[in-house]
């Protein structure tokens, strides 16, 4: 809904600039960060909100949506992947940012943001005063476990076990004291090894990639073959098998060649 302005600009009060360093909204570390600006803050900004975010390499602002606003994410420097469900066909995509480009979250949409950078720093721009927030923390750990057990038929108790550790109001995971498993038990996960950013297992080639992890993200957005951001305007293409999209050519840039000369592509 439009905020309509009843702003006396001949006030004293009226605020045209603001310091946002002195506005943290959250805070992980010295290199994870979120500073705000709304309408709370300078009086004078009607329907406009932003988030300054700050992100070091394989940091995620976690899952969520803004139940009153779209958002503008504009990559300042660093690298970035945003992902969004789309809700009209159910599909995961994946857009690659750096700096000078944008993606755009419509309002409602589901939707995480995962720097392949250090140094990453985004601008979230909403066309709201004060952009209102559905974490994904807050959904799980908030949701009984038993509702959760019985509706998806899952194991209670180890479901239980497997969402204890998660905080509501995570916004910038992983959080800092997170426990990672160690290298002997991660080799022992059906010898396998993740990339804390690609986020899929290291020894799967883009041919069995179906049966292993549903996505990946790349370390740096190298497109082979295709132009996503001004062609596509998504990063999974829809209706395409996970071994044909983007993210695996950019891993193996050898596999379009090898499927294009088969036929397959």
């Amino acid at each position: 809904m439009r905020v309509t302005s009843y702003m006396d600009y001949t006030s004293p009060n009226t605020q045209f600039t603001f310091d946002l360093n002195g506005s943290t909204l959250f805070k992980k570390d010295e290199c994870n960060y979120i500073n705000v600006l709304g309408i709370k803050n300078l009086n004078t900004l009607e329907n406009i909100s932003l988030l300054d975010i700050f992100l070091s390499k394989a940091n995620v602002v976690e899952p969520h949506y803004h139940q009153n606003a779209a958002e503008l994410v504009y990559c300042i420097s660093g690298s970035v992947v945003v992902s969004i469900i789309n809700p009209f066909t159910n599909e995961l995509l994946h857009f690659p940012l750096l700096p000078g480009q944008v993606a755009n979250i419509p309002q409602g949409w589901w939707h995480y943001e995962v720097a392949t950078a250090d140094c990453t720093h985004l601008l979230a721009i909403f066309d709201a005063p004060t952009p209102e927030v559905i974490l994904g923390s807050d959904i799980l750990s908030k949701t009984p476990a038993n509702v959760l057990a019985h509706t998806y038929c899952l194991n209670e108790a180890l479901l239980k076990e497997a969402l204890a550790g998660i905080q509501p109001g995570t916004l910038i995971g992983p959080p800092a004291d997170c426990c990672k498993p160690s290298q002997a038990a991660a080799a022992n996960m059906k010898g396998t090894q993740t990339n804390p950013v690609n986020m899929m297992p290291a020894n799967v080639s883009p041919m069995n990639a179906m049966n292993a992890a549903p996505y990946m993200y790349p370390s740096a957005p190298q497109p082979f073959g295709y132009q996503p951001m001004a062609v596509h305007g998504y990063y999974a293409q829809p209706s395409v098998p996970m071994y044909r999209q983007q993210p695996y050519y950019q891993a193996n840039p050898g596999a379009g060649d090898a499927l294009k000369e088969s036929g397959n592509e």
